[in-house]
């Protein structure tokens, strides 16, 4: 215990570890829930109309009014529309069939036709779904339901009908905070003592090894609670993201995660020898992964099939899959078993790899 209320001790005296394990955390989570956002605004929209009458009227002022588009133009022609996302005036473009009222109930029928410009594919594909939403909820007010539903296919989007990205990327931030301040802390903590020579000293106390192990663990293991709680009261009253299922559950996963990153921290330590090196590994090394194979941006479906299989070491992708399945879809724990059952096991691994190659190197 001893050892244990020594490095709380350290911890405490030094600012720049605060600053890293709970203000960090804060920053971050705001950046991304605010900052850092793939919701769209204001996109520029270009209106194509031969048959300008009282309902065409209505839909475009209905879009114009929402927060995510504003009318900027209204075209002459079709060859109007190249021009338009040539000379980059407007982003999006609303093509109205001719005499689109007269004909809506009609055997010819009416159309809308969404232009969008597929160079950015996620922004067009925002664009068209969010547009459809608008046009969609338009055409319902006005007819009966029976009659709106065959203007437009229905569209629904669960779990996240607003589209917000903080629903995106609060489990990403989670997943990327955790393993970085646990590794590196832990790592930097135990390194530090190597470095300086102390760690020799430890070693030959009367202290079994493991136990001054564990104690440089422990106290970066309750400020990692700590700054998961921060992180779950942020998202949640701050953020607006809700939590529909088990708070036990999500806490129980989200302890385990925190012992595969303490664990990670400690196989760093035993690598490397200083405590720049050790914030460099832990930081960089660990981090690159997390954005890139973890699903936190970009989706491991859509990637090549080796780097499908090379994300499956990565811890960050599977805590990130049951936050999502716990917090934001509201699953019950059933439904992450899986991702317990290979985060346990990581951990066993870890702990068992680090243990064996620490004591072997201080030997």
């Amino acid at each position: 215990m001893e050892f244990i209320r020594k490095e709380f001790i350290h911890i405490i005296r030094d600012k720049r570890t605060i600053l890293i394990l709970l203000v960090m955390p804060v920053i971050q989570i705001i950046i991304f829930g605010f900052a850092i956002s793939t919701e769209l605004r204001n996109v520029n929209v270009a209106v194509l109309n031969p048959s300008p009458d009282e309902m065409t009227r209505r839909l475009i002022e209905r879009i114009d009014v929402s927060e995510y588009f504003s009318v900027t133009r209204v075209l002459a022609t079709p060859d109007d529309i190249d021009r338009t996302f040539r000379d980059g005036s407007a982003d999006f473009v609303i093509v109205f069939s001719p005499l689109f009222t007269e004909r809506l109930f009609t055997v010819e029928g009416s159309a809308i036709q969404l232009v969008a410009d597929a160079t950015d594919t996620n922004t067009a594909t925002a664009v068209v779904m969010y547009s459809s939403n608008i046009i969609q909820d338009f055409f319902a007010d006005e007819f009966q339901a029976s009659t709106a539903r065959g203007i437009l296919p229905n569209v629904r989007m669960l779990y996240n009908p607003q589209m917000k990205s903080a629903y995106t990327f609060v489990p990403g931030v989670m997943g990327l905070i955790m393993i970085l301040i646990c590794a590196m802390m832990t790592s930097i903590s135990i390194v530090r003592e190597k470095e300086t020579g102390t760690m020799e000293v430890l070693l030959v106390s009367p202290v079994r090894p493991i136990m001054i192990i564990l104690s440089k663990m422990v106290p970066y293991f309750v400020v990692s609670c700590l700054s998961f709680t921060i992180i779950i009261l942020l998202s949640v009253f701050l953020l607006g993201v809700p939590l529909e299922g088990s708070l036990a559950a999500l806490c129980g996963i989200s302890l385990l995660y925190i012992i595969v990153a303490l664990s990670l921290g400690l196989l760093i330590s035993t690598i490397v020898e200083t405590q720049l090196t050790a914030m460099l590994a832990s930081g960089m090394v660990l981090m690159m992964p997390i954005i890139f194979f973890s699903g936190m941006i970009f989706p491991i479906e859509s990637m090549p099939v080796f780097f499908q299989w090379f994300s499956c070491i990565v811890p960050a992708r599977w805590y990130i899959v049951a936050v999502k399945k716990l917090m934001i879809e509201g699953l019950p724990f059933v439904y992450v078993i899986k991702e317990f059952i290979i985060l346990i096991s990581m951990a066993l691994f870890l702990v068992v790899v680090s243990l064996k190659k620490f004591k072997y190197r201080l030997e």
